[in-house]
């Protein structure tokens, strides 16, 4: 198939292209930065200057949307939530319009959202059924789903990815989370007790093949690893798996004066579970929080 890919640059496309390549798929990506997603890429990948200057997607089989700004680098002024909703929002409304005027459209959209769909819900075990709490990271992530969704139709089935937090051996959020670890500092973040979901790349990648391959399949879909762990188990572990203390708590207060609202992205948490993929037949490999850490720290 040849497959068309936004955010192709990002963690996650730079882990699915080679496999993509690998089974045999020919794979486009929309980019901003030809020259650097070239240094970035498999040369056997072609590159777009961004997606205005097509008509349509005729000749496209597969499309997978990962773009977006960086939810978490910066403080949110209201400057920059308008920014981390327009770079979801914009390309996701272009892709889709290009859809509608194909007269041969792709045969899927697989649109990212994330786990901030449903907002800080504490210990409230959540599938896809349950709806989200209305504060703005279920805002940005809804409306994102929404324009997604625009696009299905009897020839084209939309799914969409409420992503946890990937682990992967470079980049990501695992990145900043160790460096404190490192520095012999690390341990929980406010009370501990907030749910993290997390998915290990590898799992991650091929949730998304199982996706593709599976025509049937459509709707959301919680991109996490089975067995959701709170902060304070998730922290104990890392500094386990990195021969380092875990004992040093970062104060409520403290996260909160760095990152202002942003802050409910480490002192909120999600207790997810991946319904839909488990009950579509989908196995994890990395189910063990402990094990998947050993593999990627």
């Amino acid at each position: 198939m040849h497959l068309l890919i936004t955010g192709g640059t990002g963690l996650i496309g730079r882990h699915l292209i080679p496999r993509l390549l690998q089974i045999g798929h020919q794979v486009s990506v929309v980019t901003r930065d030809v020259a650097a997603a070239r240094e970035k890429l498999d040369a056997s990948v072609a590159l777009w200057s961004g997606i205005h200057q097509q008509t349509d997607l005729n000749g496209i089989d597969g499309v997978i949307n990962l773009a977006g700004e960086p939810i978490a680098d910066k403080r949110w002024t209201e400057q920059q939530k308008q920014r981390l909703c327009e770079s979801r929002w914009q390309i996701t409304e272009q892709l889709v319009s290009l859809i509608h005027a194909s007269s041969n459209p792709p045969q899927f959209l697989i649109s990212g959202s994330a786990t901030g769909f449903y907002g800080d819900t504490g210990d409230l075990v959540l599938t896809e059924e349950d709806p989200g709490h209305d504060e703005f990271t279920h805002a940005l992530c809804a409306r994102w789903e929404q324009l997604a969704l625009t696009a299905q139709s009897d020839r084209t089935r939309v799914c969409l990815m409420r992503t946890g937090v990937v682990l992967a051996k470079e980049g990501g959020a695992l990145s900043k989370m160790k460096l404190p670890f490192k520095l012999g500092v690390g341990g929980p973040i406010g009370s501990g007790k907030q749910y993290l979901p997390w998915i290990h790349i590898d799992d991650l990648v091929n949730a998304m093949l199982w996706l593709i391959d599976h025509a049937e399949l459509r709707g959301p879909f919680n991109m996490v690893a089975p067995y959701a762990v709170r902060n304070e188990q998730f922290a104990a572990t890392l500094g386990h798996v990195m021969h380092r203390p875990a004992f040093m708590r970062t104060p409520a207060s403290a996260i909160k004066l760095m990152m202002g609202e942003s802050a409910v992205l480490v002192l909120g948490g999600q207790h997810v579970l991946p319904k839909r993929l488990e009950e579509s037949g989908f196995g994890f490999r990395w189910y063990d929080l402990e094990e998947a850490l050993r593999d990627v720290v």
